[in-house]
């Protein structure tokens, strides 16, 4: 919440009035600093702070009300974790002044519904919380409440409606017991208890086909994976099972009982929630992240089971911390570590936990992952004698979980793991985890240790980690990352191209046109071509390998020599590549070059799709062709698909954009005439001017409708490659009666569901035409499963 200061120029010359004039702001800054600190450390208890601050408040409200009311809004909605200090601080200005208390309840609502209107429901979320906190604060009447949440249950009932807007709906009721619970049974048990029984009713009957989908582990020992309603329902039935007594919410109104039980009640208005409508964006759903329990720290305090409602409540404001200061990791560390009655629960497990629960979240991590990272390496530098402890912990547990891990998890276990041993010099005990070399290398954990230490080669260099891993480990090291130039050697003479890999090398190093290297390669026979064809560039595998083989090996010392030796003979790549065999057959090369260096292969196809050499379709048929199997459940390869198609969707809105800006550009220039009153333009002049535009609308039209065909191309020869390979895979094992479920199933039956998660807005899209087209009924259920767990996240 930051305020723009305006200085009137009219006031220049004259300070006095100028000093008049900023005095307001000055106020308005004083109260929202005021406000938004209110909570955190100080000399004084909470409660004098509180006291304090509702008397300063109450004497600026003649002036400075709707500023007041603004700010009291604003944290309402972003600062979640000081819900109670907020709520008690409404209470104690309603019972000071009756018409504030009604007028922020109504600025509530409004802002609710805005919230609602606009598609922002995790922070509806925390507003409908606050308005039920304020119950217990005496601003709110409790049957008034109760009605709301009528309306919210009813939602349940709507027909028509995708079931993650019901969802939300009862998300929102259920995760305000809590705080508000015991003071609403209390006061309407009757209307409550048949609130509870529709939502169980509703319960029973939602279809949970998405939940593997999003589950970390697909094992649920030693901690079962729980749909968030699921889990979120069971807390709440324990809550009610002990009379809704909850011990750990800081609760300051409570200190003031005898001033707000003597404050006036306000009524809600009457709240509808708004018709679901085609632009409605709901919350996916989320399956609860379970590592820890109360037997992994036997000495500390104990941690809160998984169904009390404590759990619920300490991880919700550990992740309303990270939300309101992940930008600041300094903050967010300190502000983790001071949370409220640390003393009574094992606060490094939680936070630990609450983190990888965010980093493994899916499809995709509330924040960038890099944040994860850093978040927790300030952790362990304020907390070295206990955290890093914790962690460690945690990742021994995850690394003896891995054989049922989902593999995008993996994924950024291995990020994260290989990014926080290089902060640590890459200091691990390697040989607690030497039970994986006695397994198939295809096996999750000895693939999980020859990733990272793949990641950690490429944040420090190869020979620094082969002196850090025990020898025993050379198995898993990374290979030597050069260049393999198969016409370095001498014995290689026969080869066909080798004299003319030799002219090429002398002809690159004198600096040649690209002329002279097209004359140099215009003699390479081409061993495709039987019959006499006078094409002169028509697909020549020869002609690619010599040129791109020998061109990489010149420009091997570094990633600038590689870019530079693409950009230098930009032309004679396009020509070589034009068909698409050429296109797959330059990515072979580069393969075959640069195979003991994944990271020189991912950067190289990135630049050749950026300059256009190869295409993003050419990419993924690389992938999935027969030269890459060897390689294909590596982490690199994936890497490069998802990169691939990421350009692919930010090309298509790139264009998009362009498009609309122009159509903006045409609408301000119609707007701007038709204000025109001058009755001398005529129709011709008006033309000439429209025209340049229309012609651009009309280009920019074909080529959007152009991108989105190649983009809806590119996910048919992905998903349509995924399905051959995995039912060669199913009618293999069935008719050699094999086990399916190998590692390599797994690996690509994961990757699936990662092409489906990590891209799922632009692949809604295209929904109609994958089914009718690919994932089609005669499909074998398997694989249709994944597709129909991904429609199922927004149905």
């Amino acid at each position: 919440m930051s305020r723009r200061r305006h200085s009137d120029d009219s006031d220049a010359g004259q300070p006095h009035k100028r000093r008049r004039t900023s005095e307001p702001s000055e106020i308005e800054e004083r109260l929202e600093s005021l406000i938004c600190r209110v909570g955190e450390k100080s000399n004084s208890s909470l409660e004098s702070n509180l006291e304090g601050l509702a008397g300063v408040l109450e004497a600026d409200l003649p002036n400075y009300k709707s500023k007041i009311l603004r700010i009291l809004c604003t944290v309402a909605r972003l600062l979640p974790e000081k819900l109670t200090v907020y709520t008690t601080l409404v209470g104690l200005l309603n019972a000071r002044n009756y018409n504030f208390g009604g007028e922020f309840v109504e600025a509530m609502i409004r802002q609710l519904k805005e919230c609602l209107k606009v598609n922002m429901y995790n922070q509806a979320v925390h507003l409908v919380r606050f308005l039920s906190d304020l119950v217990n604060c005496h601003v709110i009447a409790a049957p008034s409440m109760v009605a709301m949440f009528e309306n919210f249950v009813s939602v349940t009932q709507e027909e028509d409606v995708p079931q993650v807007r019901c969802d939300w709906y009862i998300f929102a009721f259920l995760s305000s017991l809590p705080w508000v619970g015991k003071e609403l049974y209390e006061k309407k048990d009757a209307e409550m208890d048949r609130l509870l029984s529709q939502t169980e009713s509703y319960l029973k009957r939602r279809l949970k086909t998405h939940v593997p989908m999003l589950q970390v582990w697909t094992a649920d020992k030693p901690h079962p994976q729980e749909e968030y309603l699921d889990c979120l329902w069971s807390q709440i039935q324990k809550l009610k099972k002990d009379r809704w007594q909850e011990r750990h919410i800081l609760r300051p109104y409570l200190a003031f009982d005898s001033i707000l039980c003597e404050a006036l009640q306000h009524n809600l208005p009457p709240f509808t929630p708004p018709p679901h409508t085609e632009d409605s964006v709901y919350p996916m759903p989320r399956v609860i992240f379970r590592m820890f329990d109360y037997t992994d720290d036997p000495e500390g305090p104990v941690m809160p089971g998984s169904h009390s409602v404590e759990r619920f409540v300490i991880e919700e404001n550990l992740h309303c911390i990270i939300k309101s200061h992940w930008k600041e990791r300094k903050t967010c560390a300190a502000q983790l570590l001071s949370y409220p009655g640390n003393n009574k629960i094992p606060l490094n497990y939680h936070i630990v936990e609450v983190i990888f629960a965010e980093l493994f979240q899916l499809p995709s991590p509330p924040h960038i992952e890099v944040m994860y990272t850093t978040l927790l390496i300030e952790l362990c530098k304020l907390q070295p004698g206990s955290l890093p402890q914790v962690l460690a912990q945690a990742t021994e547990m995850l690394y003896m979980r891995l054989d049922t891990m989902n593999t995008t998890c993996v994924d950024r276990f291995i990020n994260w793991f290989s990014h926080h041993l290089s902060n640590f010099q890459f200091r691990w005990s390697w040989e607690d985890w030497s039970d994986c070399l006695t397994q198939d290398l295809e096996k999750p954990k000895p693939k999980f240790v020859r990733e990272v230490l793949e990641k950690c080669m490429r944040l420090s260099y190869h020979q620094r980690i082969i002196d850090l891993v025990p020898a025993s480990f050379s198995v898993l090291s990374p290979a030597n990352p050069v260049c393999m130039y198969k016409y370095a050697d001498e014995s290689n003479r026969s080869l066909p191209g080798y004299t003319v890999a030799l002219c090429l090398t002398i002809a690159i190093k004198n600096k040649a046109s690209n002329d002279e290297i097209f004359g140099i390669l215009k003699d390479v026979p081409n061993p495709n071509q039987e019959d006499d064809d006078d094409e002169g560039f028509s697909f020549n595998p020869l002609k690619i390998e010599v040129f791109v083989q020998t061109l990489l090996h010149l420009a091997a010392k570094s990633f600038s020599h590689s870019f530079s030796a693409l950009a230098k003979f930009h032309e004679v790549f396009k020509t070589l590549a034009e068909s698409d065999e050429g296109k797959l057959h330059v990515l072979r090369v580069v393969y075959e070059v640069w195979k003991n260096h994944p990271q020189m292969i991912a950067v190289l196809v990135d630049k050749m799709i950026r300059t256009q050499i190869v295409d993003c379709a050419a990419v993924a048929n690389w992938i999935f062709s027969s030269e890459l199997a060897h390689d294909f459940t590596r982490f690199y390869i994936w890497e490069i698909l998802h990169s691939t198609i990421r350009k692919m969707n930010k090309h298509v809105l790139k264009i998009h954009k362009e498009l609309e800006d122009t159509k903006a550009r045409l609408a301000r220039q119609h707007k701007r005439r038709d204000s025109d009153d001058d009755d001398d333009d005529d129709d011709r002049s008006t033309d000439r001017e429209d025209g340049p535009l229309e012609e651009q609308i009309e280009r920019l039209q074909e080529k959007v409708e152009s991108a989105q065909s190649e983009q809806k191309n590119l996910f048919l020869v992905i998903f349509q490659r995924f399905i051959m390979l995995l039912t060669e895979h199913l009618v293999r094992c069935e008719t050699g009666g094999i086990d399916v479920f190998t590692p390599w199933y797994k690996s690509c039956i994961e990757r699936l569901q990662q092409i489906f998660l990590q891209h799922h807005q632009i692949i809604q899209q295209y929904m109609v035409t994958l089914e009718n087209l690919l994932f089609t009924a005669e499909l074998d259920h398997h694989i249709l499963a994944v597709f129909q767990q991904f429609c199922a996240l927004q149905a």
